[in-house]
């Protein structure tokens, strides 16, 4: 639980945050506010949390015939949550910095009463009991639930086009991926359908899609917040996270997402950090790394150009910039195959085999086939570079990559099955992060000729979550990337 001080530490820093942000307060769409901006309308009872609630629900209402971006829709319970916490503050009842923010939850996150599907056939009516702890977290301080966003079936995949409820359409380019698995969380944020909202990440499923979709998007370290019922891929992989439309949004959702979870079996105890506060630290001794490698490698030329723009703005900002070469990650196949637990009960029934879409049930099929060597080994080579991973940290203090070396692909291509297994290439600069365990952010960097977004990764050591939120948010106060909108009605 989040105490008052730390409430009060946000608020102070919200005050001083303020002054280095072009202001939208005056807009006439609220939706238009960030996070940081909204926040601090509505503690200081300048903004109506039914009113910022009921603007993001007629906005999904124009566009997600558009995106295709929600799988459910809980307009009624929205308002009533906005509602209550406009009573309270009626009473002087503040909840802290989330106090009346109108979120989306991917839908592989359990949810009481509501369906919580995975985007798949086998689960589509699928009502769960009792929500994720992380949802009770989000409620209690003050988050409203717009309802559960589209994504790639069971997460298996990073394209979002394969999905019962239909492929999610990228709001920059309607005929394009929004990248995946988490690419309703993703598009919905870019779209402005919601303030913010969460996704999992196993190999690059929050990253991703919040390059494809020119958003930020943050994997923090391995077991920072609470995956329990949350639909897994792999636990040693696994994360929860949030994708807004800036570091600093994305700052203060982690600030109340984090926190020990003793019946998550990765949950870790981590010390107290400010991640608000690190929003105004100065960046200008951090010394950046840059990976060997090919990381840097086979780049989309737009990328090539986009990346080689921010490492120019970057060594401005920061210390100086070296080489480091970073442990050879071990293969992340055998480790997937910690899904089986979870997938055994329907997969021993052949009939539901056909409830899958093809390329998953591949995959699961293949993770099923892992011998208990195979497996052990890749945990204990994992379990080795992470502690490896730690050392290259000792010279520099973040790590810049692309996010992804290409572009979002069309629809179409997507979902041709010749192309849609296997694992995808974009994840390429991703995945090692997850082997690593080490906190990961996707942000905003430009876009190609055709008008399709690109990203930047920063990585941090292991629970540095402050350096990293330092550095993005140096780079977004002197570039305006993260305040572009795509072109919807």
């Amino acid at each position: 639980m989040t105490s008052r001080r730390t409430f009060l530490a946000a608020a102070a820093s919200t005050t001083v945050l303020l002054k280095t942000l072009p202001l939208k307060a005056q807009t006439k769409d609220l939706t238009a506010l960030s996070l940081v901006e909204a926040s601090d309308l509505i503690r200081r009872r300048e903004l109506s949390p039914v009113e910022l609630t009921q603007a993001y629900l007629d906005r999904i209402s124009r566009l997600q015939p558009l995106v295709n971006a929600w799988n459910t829709i809980t307009a009624e319970l929205a308002l009533r949550q906005a509602q209550q916490l406009e009573d309270e503050l009626s009473r002087g009842v503040w909840r802290g910095p989330l106090h009346g923010m109108p979120i989306g939850l991917k839908d592989n996150i359990d949810t009481a009463g509501i369906l919580t599907t995975a985007s798949s056939t086998l689960l589509k009516d699928r009502i769960p009991d009792t929500n994720a702890p992380i949802v009770d977290t989000l409620v209690d301080a003050g988050c409203i639930l717009l309802g559960k966003l589209n994504m790639h079936e069971f997460a298996w995949g990073g394209t979002s086009a394969i999905t019962h409820f239909g492929p999610v359409h990228n709001p920059w380019n309607l005929d394009h991926i929004p990248g995946g698995s988490s690419g309703g969380s993703a598009a919905a944020v870019a779209a402005r359908m919601c303030m913010a909202a969460l996704g999992t990440d196993t190999l690059a499923s929050i990253r991703l899609p919040a390059a494809y979709c020119g958003v930020t998007g943050l994997k923090a370290s391995h077991g920072l917040a609470s995956i329990r019922q949350i639909i897994p891929v792999a636990e040693s992989l696994d994360h929860v996270g949030p994708i807004c439309r800036s570091a600093a949004d994305t700052a203060y959702m982690l600030q109340i997402m984090k926190g020990f979870d003793p019946l998550d079996p990765v949950s870790i105890k981590a010390p107290t950090a400010d991640y608000i506060g690190a929003l105004l630290q100065p960046v200008n001794q951090i010394r950046i790394g840059l990976p060997a490698g090919d990381f840097f490698s086979n780049l989309n030329p737009a990328t090539q150009l986009a990346v080689d723009a921010a490492m120019t703005v970057l060594s401005s900002l920061t210390r100086e910039t070296r080489e480091v070469v970073l442990p050879t990650p071990p293969d992340f196949s055998p480790i997937l195959a910690e899904s089986i637990a979870w997938h055994e009960p329907y997969l021993a029934d052949i009939a539901n085999h056909s409830l899958y879409d093809p390329a998953t049930l591949e995959r699961l099929l293949a993770a099923r086939a892992v011998t208990a060597e195979q497996y052990i080994s890749a945990r204990h080579e994992m379990i080795r570079v992470r502690h490896q991973v730690a050392d290259v940290f000792n010279d520099v203090d973040v790590l810049i990559t692309p996010t992804a070396p290409g572009l979002p692909e069309r629809i179409n291509a997507a979902i041709n099955p010749a192309e849609a297994s296997g694992a995808e290439p974009s994840v390429r600069n991703t995945a090692p992060f997850n082997l690593y365990g080490i906190p990961t952010i996707s942000i905003p960097i430009g876009f190609s000729p055709t008008g399709l977004p690109i990203g930047l990764q920063i990585s941090s050591a292991h629970l540095a979550e402050e350096t990293l939120f330092s550095l993005a948010q140096g780079f977004q106060e002197v570039t305006d990337y993260h305040l572009q909108s795509p072109a919807l009605v």
